[in-house]
């Protein structure tokens, strides 16, 4: 007799096979939305120093990168959690707060890992169309039930970079009942120049217990590889979704990396000029090659093509690799991270040669 298995987890699709990269210059990472500066220096530095002692545990409390960051917003510690990427982090809200047959609401064409973790649990995902390819905010409050648990906003949204304002989501918030709760994502908040954005923490002081705002260190501060994500949150919330993590799920290096980063605005500076100029780049040139684009307020910029499986795979064969989005419930989009200068004007380059000579087809 075969193993039992859950049938709802077995019917995701399964991770890649572990493939080695092929011999040849590496290619050109256009898809991932990381900092193409790379990492904070002052992160690196902290890294290297502390190398000597990786073979102590690391803090499983965190503590020292929780002070940090509730100091920078007016919190307590006790409002922070962290993880191991923003990633691991959805997977435990979602271990935390589903169970077989709960309901979960999210965008249709938002991050891919929040269907992925509601369905991991047995949950049913009600993925609701972009509007404009913006959050349908209405739409998501009319699609409560009483069986609702957890509402996903991304904002700013990834994959598409739109944006919703404070008014409408500050509505939304007001709108959902108080034994739902709500995670809004905000992965890309320190690219976001729209002078609207909503400023949630207020809410978490005065002691909104069923919010909860995610934000990375994998982004504008280049430390994606090290996996550090965290939350901030009403306290008893944050400490009832301490019991369903990993006693060390945050390594060493990682929060010791993560604390020098805060502190390196100089990084942080350049790396927003980088994006905004990036930006503007990508946004014009692909516009001037007759294709609609997102620009978004985000490191990445969203552009409409025939077939985005297709021009993904015509790209990846000129070295340089971006995002096709029909996977993620956008089909006919591609998502295309910014690279440094050299690698902008490579990748629009490619998809140039790409569009006149028809090998997308």
């Amino acid at each position: 007799m075969p193993i039992r298995m859950k049938p709802f987890l077995q019917a995701l699709s399964p991770a890649p096979p572990p493939r080695l990269a092929p011999a040849g210059p590496p290619p050109i990472r256009m898809a991932a939305n990381e900092n193409p500066l790379g990492p904070s220096p002052r992160a690196v530095a902290a890294v290297q120093a502390a190398l000597a002692e990786i073979h102590r545990y690391p803090d499983a409390s965190g503590a020292a990168l929780k002070h940090a960051l509730a100091a920078r917003v007016d919190l307590s510690p006790a409002h922070v959690m962290l993880g191991n990427g923003s990633d691991e982090l959805i997977m435990l809200i979602c271990h935390a707060m589903l169970g077989e047959g709960d309901e979960a609401v999210l965008a249709q064409g938002s991050f891919i890992s929040y269907a992925r973790r509601i369905q991991a649990q047995g949950a049913i995902a009600h993925q609701i169309p972009l509007r404009a390819m913006a959050h349908d905010l209405p739409a998501m409050a009319a699609a409560i039930t009483p069986r609702t648990r957890l509402v996903f906003v991304c904002n700013p949204n990834n994959p598409t970079g739109t944006t919703v304002g404070a008014a409408e989501l500050l509505a939304f918030i007001e709108q959902i009942p108080n034994d739902t709760l709500i995670v809004v994502d905000e992965a890309y908040i320190e690219f976001v120049t729209r002078p609207d954005f909503p400023d949630l923490l207020p809410l978490i002081r005065g002691g909104r217990d069923n919010l909860l705002l995610l934000r990375t260190f994998a982004k504008i501060h280049g430390l994606a590889g090290l996996r550090l994500g965290y939350a901030f949150g009403a306290p008893d919330l944050i400490a009832y979704l301490e019991r369903a993590r990993p006693v060390f799920n945050v390594n060493a290096l990682a929060q010791i990396a993560g604390l020098a980063a805060l502190d390196d605005t100089g990084h942080l500076e350049r790396s927003l000029a980088h994006a905004a100029r990036s930006r503007t780049v990508l946004t014009d040139s692909l516009r001037e090659l007759g294709l609609t684009v997102i620009p978004g307020e985000t490191n990445f910029v969203a552009v409409a093509v025939t077939d985005d499986q297709a021009i993904a795979t015509a790209l990846a064969q000129r070295g340089v690799l971006v995002t096709p989005l029909s996977g993620w419930g956008l089909p006919g989009w591609i998502r295309i991270s910014f690279g440094t200068d050299e690698e902008n004007y490579a990748c629009i380059a490619a998809l140039r040669a790409i569009l006149a000579n028809g090998d997308s087809d």
